[in-house]
């Protein structure tokens, strides 16, 4: 079969992406159109009146009173003041560990450069509003003006308007779309700026461009699509056992790299022992438009589609992927509450005053007296008898009076039922505004506790995002931070600025062998998220819980432990200080784990302490076992040395031998390596 040219393979490759998208769009069109409502909504001045609704209140007035809105900055504030973080967690559990924590100090560095903040805020906040949103991770030259210069940084970034520009393969239901095998990311610009960027016109397109449902070209914008597929490979992986017992695992592409590695493993005495095939993955990208695959941007770093997406509430019906936020079912108690309000309006702004109503021939020449009753307050008001045919009177006083406006009992009465049912539906948050400062604690803990649940479900669905935005990000480290003593900018818990060097020398102090420090290729992590806490009322509850085990404890030591602790979690103006003393002060009693900065600080200050002689004499004893220790490794090293120098030797004797003759040198090299194993 022949090899399809390039032009030829983007062709046909555009010709599936066409078709995939306008599959997923098509499924997912409804759905997504009333997200994007439901975001108008809520945040738009006068969405709230849009649709046929606007045409019956012409001419009327229409007012808002937005209290949707009011509730979705509750459930966004939420957030805001409880960020959930990621955690990078050994798979064999050991907390500690310092790969693990090298990882989340780069994490955290990259945050903060791209000010990931505020990917995140808009994420949740469509989520909330509208039922989804998503954020993008992407690799950039850490010095674009360095040509040079070809080490990368991983960036977030937002993307706006998720329900309109994310969609991902219908056979994708994971809700972090982990299994997903495609994704499209949508952007529009105008026509002109299209032909500026691209080169191409959308009036040359094929005409068959017509026939997909979706519009990829209107009079105003042109569409342009990420599109990032998952192509998986199968590869081989071959074993080799080491003389000593080792294993070590090599790929095709390394034997192909290194043509005498082979040879070499052989040399040494490594023999292959089986092959294990696996699956890899990987994402390649491409910049698309309704007429032509505009760029091909090859395999990017990591395995991962670097998209993430959260949901406000997710599920799925008659096979489709439904979902929503915080607004959707309080739309149309709002819009019964708009329609009230504004007919109150209307019938309030009519005169309450009872006009009388009169003939023309009754206030003929006493028009202006009439018409300034209101400013000049005239304590009569002059009339002209109306007389009969015969010149008898027969009118004297008003035709008739008119009615003031009167509200409608059922209009007060659907007022109040529909406060009612906009608070239920919002999950009551008027509750938290009417604490009084003489409520009992509990009492606050259960009103809190009603307006912490209704954000529990966006925080849960959210932290799942943030998990899977963990695993994209190491994925992606594990590529393109692998630079041998690469310098990189870090960031701990407390903020902090430090650095780490990648894939540094250093001997391990358990085996005193030669290993490589912060070497992210080695690193097998799973991915934790940590939520702060829901409301600093949960650290008055936890203070009011020792408080309470104070009273019953009679046991000196665990009462310091306990007021301690209390301390520690309260909270106000100046307490920071306080805070810091008594976390000190648990961490000398051994009840707080220390920071690896705090285990610092400890240490010295118990070197500057005078120490008795029992203790000098331990510490002696210490002192002269880490120096025996030392040496030893430092014999290792130097062996090790010797035997790489003379496999090195042993190698270069091979590539000088012709084909018939490496047999001999082989048993040659076997010889050499059992005269080193016995001097």
């Amino acid at each position: 079969m022949a090899r399809l040219s390039n032009d030829q393979r983007l062709a046909n490759l555009h010709d599936e992406a066409l078709r995939q998208f306008d599959d997923v769009q098509s499924a997912l069109r409804d759905e997504r159109l009333q997200c994007l409502q439901d975001r108008r909504f809520y945040s738009l001045a006068g969405s709230q009146w849009e649709g046929p609704l606007s045409n019956q209140y012409e001419n009327k007035p229409k007012f808002e009173v937005n209290k949707i809105m009011l509730s979705v900055i509750r459930v966004v504030n939420e957030y805001r003041n409880n960020r959930i973080t990621v955690d990078y967690v050994s798979k064999d559990g050991t907390q500690n560990d310092k790969l693990a924590e090298a990882c989340d100090g780069l994490y955290r560095a990259d945050e903060q450069a791209s000010v990931a903040d505020e990917a995140y805020d808009n994420a949740f906040e469509e989520a909330v509003g509208g039922g989804i949103g998503a954020w993008r991770l992407r690799t950039v030259y850490e010095d674009e003006e360095d040509p040079e210069d070809d080490r990368q940084r991983i960036r977030i970034e937002p993307i706006f308007d998720a329900d309109s520009s994310v969609f991902f393969d219908l056979g994708a239901k994971r809700q972090d779309k982990s299994d997903a095998k495609f994704c499209f990311v949508v952007t529009s610009m105008t026509r002109q700026a299209y032909k500026d960027t691209w080169g191409d016109d959308p009036a040359s397109w094929p005409k068959i461009i017509h026939q997909y449902e979706f519009d990829w070209a209107t009079p105003d914008v042109v569409y342009v699509a990420e599109y990032y597929k998952v192509e998986e490979k199968t590869e081989t992986i071959r074993i080799f056992a080491a003389i000593d017992g080792t294993e070590e695992r090599y790929t095709q592409a390394d034997f192909a790299n290194d043509e005498t590695l082979e040879e070499t493993l052989m040399a040494i005495g490594s023999r292959e022992v089986r092959q294990k095939r696996v699956k890899r993955k990987k994402v390649r990208k491409y910049v698309m438009s309704g007429g032509r695959v505009l760029e091909d941007s090859g395999y990017i770093a990591g395995k991962c589609i670097p998209i993430v997406v959260v949901f406000g509430k997710r599920w799925f019906v008659d096979n489709v992927e439904r979902c929503m936020g915080h607004v959707r079912l309080a739309k149309d108690a709002q819009r019964l509450k708009n329609m009230q309000l504004s007919k109150l309006g209307e019938i309030s702004a009519l005169s309450s005053v009872e006009k009388p109503i009169l003939t023309p021939e009754q206030v003929a020449g006493h028009q202006v007296m009439w018409s300034e009753d209101n400013l000049k307050d005239y304590p009569y008001l002059l009339v002209n008898p109306i007389t009969g045919q015969n010149g008898e009177q027969t009118i004297s006083g008003p035709v008739a009076y008119t009615r003031s406006a009167a509200i409608p009992p059922a209009m007060a009465a659907l007022l109040q039922i529909t406060e009612v049912d906009m608070q239920d539906i919002l999950g009551n948050p008027a509750g938290a505004d009417k604490m009084v400062s003489n409520i009992s604690g509990k009492a606050v803990e259960m009103i809190q506790a009603r307006v912490d649940g209704q954000a529990f479900i966006y925080m849960s669905n959210f932290a799942k995002g943030m998990k899977r935005c963990g695993e994209i990000w190491l994925s992606m480290a594990q590529e393109i931070y692998t630079e041998d003593k690469r310098k990189m900018k870090t960031v701990d818990q407390a903020g902090e600025v430090g650095m780490i060097e990648l894939m540094q020398p250093t001997i391990d102090q358990e085996t005193g062998e030669m290993v490589m420090a912060n070497d992210l290729g080695a690193a097998s992590f799973e991915v934790n998220v940590e939520v702060g806490p829901s409301s600093s009322s949960k650290k008055q509850a936890t203070v009011r819980a020792l408080t309470g085990m104070l009273q019953i404890t009679t046991d000196p030591e665990t009462a310091q432990v306990l007021s301690a602790m209390a301390m520690m979690n309260m909270e106000g103006e100046g307490i920071s200080d306080a805070n810091a003393y008594f976390r000190k002060k648990l961490l000398r009693m051994g009840v707080v784990k220390p920071t690896e900065k705090e285990a610092e600080e400890m240490m010295a200050e118990m070197q500057g302490q005078p120490q008795d002689p029992q203790a000098m004499y331990l510490q002696a004893a210490a002192e002269e076992a880490t120096a025996k220790a030392a040496k030893a490794r430092a014999d290792t090293v130097e062996t090790v040395a010797s035997a790489e120098l003379k496999r090195a030797q042993t190698i270069e004797t091979l590539s000088k031998v012709e084909n018939d003759d490496q047999t001999q040198a082989i048993n040659s090299a076997k010889t050499i390596q059992e005269m080193m194993r016995n001097g």
